[in-house]
């Protein structure tokens, strides 16, 4: 019996980690270009939705962006409906390889980003503060451009490989 349990803890533990590969979005158009789409302004509306659905929080995020070659920073001015107020601050690289690294003071560590086609993949870990505690968060995101000026992103929160909520957004530029 024991051994079974450890069997199945395992394979909900990989079932868990499993993702699909950015590289399967390839042909989709229109290609995303990143340092093209998240520069100057643009406005995104989005919710939290906790493990059984509901949605907890509403926000809408004033965003300010700019390259300089290969260097991003991406200011995040949100809103929440509960009339609080955050921010972050992301400093963005994009690698030879083409991937992209990046950090802001609440991600630990490095984001990780890749991008094939219309979509875009982020991997990183947030400090989630919750009641006076901050929680270190995995965040599996993915964005997808449907079109110049729309943005579609969904990010799904874990933590020790237990689903904690979903994020959902709609980036759009003027």
């Amino acid at each position: 019996m024991k051994a079974l349990l450890t069997t199945l803890l395992a394979l909900l533990g990989l079932s868990g980690c499993s993702t699909p590969a950015v590289q399967q979005y390839s042909a989709e158009k229109p290609v995303l270009d990143i340092t093209h789409y998240l520069n100057g302004h643009l406005d995104a509306w989005g919710m939290f939705q906790g493990r059984s659905g509901e949605v907890v929080k509403r926000f809408h995020v004033s965003i300010n962006a700019v390259w300089q070659g290969d260097m991003g920073t991406i200011d995040e001015q949100f809103k929440w409906s509960d009339g609080t107020a955050t921010s972050r601050v992301w400093k963005i690289k994009r690698q030879s390889d083409g991937r992209f690294l990046g950090n802001a003071d609440d991600v630990v560590g490095e984001a990780i980003g890749e991008v094939s086609g219309n979509a875009l993949h982020w991997r990183y870990v947030l400090a989630l503060p919750v009641d006076g505690k901050v929680y270190n968060v995995d965040f599996d995101d993915w964005m997808f451009l449907m079109d110049d000026k729309v943005m579609f992103n969904r990010s799904t929160m874990k933590k020790w490989g237990f689903s904690l909520g979903e994020v959902t957004l709609m980036f759009q530029k003027p």
